[in-house]
């Protein structure tokens, strides 16, 4: 999981409050850390991007929800390449990305791509058939007296280790090393003993620095290059390079893993985790997911985005996203604090929320006032706030017939009791609003599951609220039951 929060400077950014009295910040910042620590696989991990301002404060804050057990790693990250020579006292060039494990037992990071630079360290000047190496010192600083005698170079020459220093080895082994052709005394054969290591006996790779230079991992400059390819006219002020996101993606996951970002942005994560073949979520606030967001990722499916990693990571396009709006909170509490349903859903929004939450599909029919949404062929679902009649029962089971199922959400019914209801209509089943959707929610849990695979495709048209002969006055269209202001959006790399 990855965030980059607003870091608290002061600055009014554009696109955050980005100034909040430092206590308020940190409590915001502590709700999110707490979910997020719930929402982590058990061989998860977070990386958070901070600034000097906040990172001291947010290490022991994080210390606090995780345990300082599971700490990992403070790496610095060079975000600029050039000095300000107006700053005040010093120039600020680096930023903190904050490293935190689930479980600091199980948790382990992947290794880096051994550079081109790294790899030219091995050669193989005696042309040793077990293929390049580099030499390494054979002395090391932690003395043993029986580590420390005086080698014979081929050339006649006696050598010992460093002062308060010995060899890696006993004598024995040394021998041993010898007759292995492990043991390099350089071109002439009288150079101080090193020992051989061979490319094929190595990690696949290198463990990952602390310190970030921007030549692997970017910086802020070409972040707001990459920024501009999709939105010239507003760019963000910190916006991540997709370098970096690579660097952080690469040593946190594998393919096909998840990746979260509470923190969208203008998108970097979601861009690059796509790229690299992962899948993931984004969330985020704003109108900027519409100018920012959605523009970048469907040029990352259309294959033309070719910049950031594109060309590193071979990415021509391929795979898709589903972009979802969260609904107003569905029950409130009305000033005497009883449950309520939100009086922001008009009759649309609430037979919408309320298909979804009993497993119906929500499409109203044309021509059947009754049918809000199905889950097959003959059962169907009705939505009303009216409290029913025994004898409007008698109606809409006349009208379903017998060949037919249909659930009616209704605010309550009279003249009839729940297990008269069940005898007398067999093809109704009788819900109360909003005691059903209270029933739904879940509480006290230690963590909650988001389950965004079974979500519609695609937002359905809206269609003319249905009431029944009593009751046909007319509602003002409201908004659409995912017209709000956080948006979700989730992603999957490969073919759509």
């Amino acid at each position: 999981m990855f965030i980059d929060p607003p870091y608290n400077t002061g600055s009014a950014f554009a696109h955050y409050d980005d100034g909040l009295e430092h206590s308020i910040w940190l409590g915001l910042m502590r709700d999110r850390l707490e979910i997020i620590k719930r929402l982590l696989a058990d061989d998860g991990s977070l990386w958070i991007t901070i600034d000097d301002n906040e990172a001291h404060y947010l290490k022991v804050l994080c210390d606090e929800v995780f345990g300082r057990g599971n700490f990992i790693s403070n790496a610095i990250w060079q975000k600029k390449y050039s000095p300000q020579n107006d700053a005040k006292w010093l120039s600020d060039n680096h930023d903190h990305i904050l490293v935190y494990a689930k479980n600091k037992d199980i948790w382990r990071p992947n290794l880096l791509q051994r550079t081109d630079e790294a790899e030219a360290r091995y050669k193989n000047p005696d042309n040793d058939p077990r293929g390049v190496w580099k030499s390494t010192d054979f002395s090391v600083k932690t003395y043993s007296a029986a580590n420390d005698y005086p080698i014979t170079t081929p050339t006649g020459r006696v050598v010992n280790p460093p002062e308060s220093r010995c060899w890696v080895t006993s004598k024995e082994r040394f021998n041993e090393l010898v007759a292995d052709n492990r043991i390099w005394f350089g071109k002439t054969g009288n150079n101080v003993p090193s020992l051989k290591k061979f490319l094929t006996e190595v990690k696949e790779g290198t463990t990952s620095l602390t310190i970030w230079l921007y030549e692997e991992v970017g910086h802020n400059q070409d972040a707001k290059k990459e920024v501009k390819q999709f939105n010239s006219k507003d760019v963000f002020d910190t916006p991540k390079p997709e370098k970096l996101l690579q660097r952080i993606i690469h040593l946190a996951t594998n393919t096909g893993d998840l990746v979260l970002d509470s923190f969208a942005g203008s998108g970097t994560t979601g861009a690059v985790a796509h790229k690299m073949g992962r899948r993931w979520i984004m969330v985020e606030l704003g109108e900027h997911c519409h100018t920012h967001i959605i523009p970048r990722l469907q040029k990352v499916i259309d294959g033309t985005d070719q910049g950031g990693i594109s060309k590193a990571v071979n990415w021509q396009g391929g795979g898709g996203f589903r972009y979802y709006r969260l609904a107003p909170t569905l029950i409130v509490n009305d000033a005497w604090g009883n449950p309520i349903i939100n009086p922001e859903y008009n009759p649309e929004m609430l037979a919408e929320a309320l298909a979804k939450l009993e497993g119906f599909t929500y499409k109203p029919s044309e021509t059947l006032w009754w049918q809000h949404g199905f889950s097959s062929e003959r059962d169907f679902i009705y939505v009303t706030t009216q409290t029913l009649s025994a004898e409007q029962l008698q109606a809409l089971s006349d009208e379903v017939g017998e060949n037919q199922s249909l659930l009616v959400c209704c605010a309550a019914w009279r003249g009839i009791t729940a297990a008269q209801a069940a005898e007398r209509f067999a093809n109704l089943s009788l819900k109360k609003i909003p005691k059903m959707v209270l029933a739904r929610c879940e509480w006290g849990h230690d963590d909650y599951s988001l389950n965004v695979a079974n979500l519609p495709m695609a937002e359905p048209e809206p269609m003319p609220s249905k009431r029944l002969p009593e009751n046909r006055a007319k509602t003002a269209k409201g908004k659409s039951a995912v017209e709000n202001q956080e948006d979700l959006f989730a992603g999957e790399a490969g073919d759509e």
